[in-house]
């Protein structure tokens, strides 16, 4: 299998090649090309794959290109992980926002959809080159926003487009090795989890036919052995019910997360934008110690991950920083989608059951389809939700979910409707509709503040108001 990286030069492309290279990952590809739109980054990382154990060894042949077009023909998988201006451009999602006293984070609120608007012409211009070059290849999609851009991809590619996110299947596994019955790699039976990327509650954890999550939530011990039972307190889970997928802090916590970003003396972002721009000219100058210095600012990056969620010097511990789950869920879907055996992830997919799924039973082959049935109650079957997913040759189906509590649905269905608004904006040039997506958003929740936000975007990226419509 051929498989292009469509943001080569990025910091995580050694986690994908370390796996492709060494355990039940390898052999998957036979063929690696990056693409980057900047040589200096692609000779950087490729220096870290030269430079890593077992790299000159792993006869996996690696090609790095700023040719994407060419890079194209006869790729089988493509996998999307772009950042457009970089990390800069990260920088100015989260400052535009902070500085007018709102959430400043690059995926969540303000930023988010800065981001989006940013992200997606540029994916869909990936996306319609590859329908013209290599149209039986398929899309996996990590650019963030990962829910906004894929549900953007979906009139383009169709079901060959599947967004992924390492946080919601994170979660599960550290839920059910904190409950005592761990998942079996590939599966998730039993287990009950709704949301949007970034946006998602596991609602059901089944072992033996019978819901451990009660107990675990009722468990201050157990909670305070993974990352997502420390972040929230333990009556608070309790009496929710629900485990809340890490984003959430930013709505449960939202004063807090607030004040402890403007305490900062740097955003996250502008932190990451320090460390790349000292680092990247280290690693391409580095020869055979390139692998050892990119781990150490990987651990460095991981450890610096949600600090604004942690107290006291508290630091994250060796399962919080394990690194595993990025490329774990990558390959899964792509092994799956290559033929290599059906496996369950979570992932951004339609909402939409196969005609055979649901509540009424499959129609004649004479009757007329009816609407399609969505796996998550609630909204429209024909939007990107985050759900447990079959994944299989022929794509990844979603799996049927209960309809969400009040409270949650009602911020699943307003955050779906803002993500709708911002694609909309990215795909028609609508400048209205940004702007409603930011005043909409339960994190800005202001007309006047949303017409600052749009102002202050607009200025930190001149390209984003040429995209508005007469």
């Amino acid at each position: 299998m051929r498989l292009l990286i469509a943001g080569g030069g990025g910091f995580r492309v050694p986690l994908i090649y370390r796996a492709l290279v060494s355990g039940r990952f390898s052999g998957l590809v036979t063929e690696l090309v990056l693409y980057d739109v900047d040589p200096g980054r692609l000779g950087a990382v490729t220096h870290v794959l030269r430079s890593m154990p077992g790299g000159q060894g792993a006869h996996l042949p690696v090609h790095a290109t700023t040719d994407l077009a060419g890079a194209l023909a006869g790729t089988t998988m493509v996998f999307a992980a772009i950042r457009p201006g970089g990390t800069a451009g990260r920088v100015a999602d989260e400052r535009v926002a902070q500085d007018l006293g709102l959430l400043g984070q690059e995926t969540t609120g303000a930023g988010g959809i800065s981001y989006a608007l940013r992200t997606i012409p540029y994916m869909l211009d990936l996306a319609r080159l590859m329908r013209d070059r290599c149209p039986d290849a398929w899309l996996i999609n990590f650019t963030n926003p990962a829910g906004m851009v894929t549900e953007a991809l979906l009139p383009v590619l169709g079901h060959r487009a599947i967004g992924i996110c390492d946080s919601a299947g994170g979660l599960v596994h550290r839920a059910a090795g904190a409950a005592g019955f761990p998942l079996a790699e590939g599966r998730l039976d039993g287990v009950g989890y709704y949301g949007l990327n970034h946006l998602g509650w596991l609602y059901r954890l089944e072992s033996g036919g019978r819901d451990v999550l009660p107990g675990l939530l009722a468990d201050a011990g157990a909670l305070q052995s993974f990352e997502e039972g420390r972040l929230f307190p333990q009556p608070f889970l309790a009496s929710l019910g629900l485990l809340p997928n890490e984003y959430l802090y930013y709505y449960y916590q939202r004063d807090a997360a607030r004040q402890a970003m403007q305490a900062m003396a740097r955003t996250r972002g502008e932190t990451i934008h320090s460390q790349q721009q000292e680092l990247y000219p280290r690693l391409a100058a580095a020869g055979p110690e390139a692998y050892r210095l990119w781990e150490e600012a990987r651990r460095s990056r991981e450890e610096g991950y949600l600090a604004e969620a942690r107290r006291g010097g508290e630091r994250r511990d060796e399962e919080d920083l394990a690194g595993g789950g990025y490329e774990r869920v990558a390959l899964a879907a792509m092994r799956a989608l290559a033929g290599g055996g059906d496996t369950q992830l979570i992932l951004n997919t339609r909402n939409a059951l196969p005609a055979t799924v649901g509540p009424a039973a499959p129609a004649p082959p004479t009757a007329t389809p009816g609407p399609a049935q969505p796996a998550l109650p609630g909204l429209p079957a024909d939007a990107v939700v985050e759900v447990p997913c079959t994944v299989t040759a022929n794509g990844a189906v979603p799996l049927p979910q209960q309809l969400p509590a009040g409270q949650q649905l009602g911020l699943l269905q307003r955050v779906k409707e803002v993500e709708r608004l911002t694609v909309q904006a990215a795909t028609t040039g609508n400048r209205a509709a940004a702007l409603e997506a930011f005043a909409r958003h339960p994190l800005v929740d202001s007309v006047d503040l949303a017409a600052q936000l749009l102002a202050g975007y607009e200025r930190a990226f001149p390209a984003l108001g040429k995209m508005w419509e007469g």
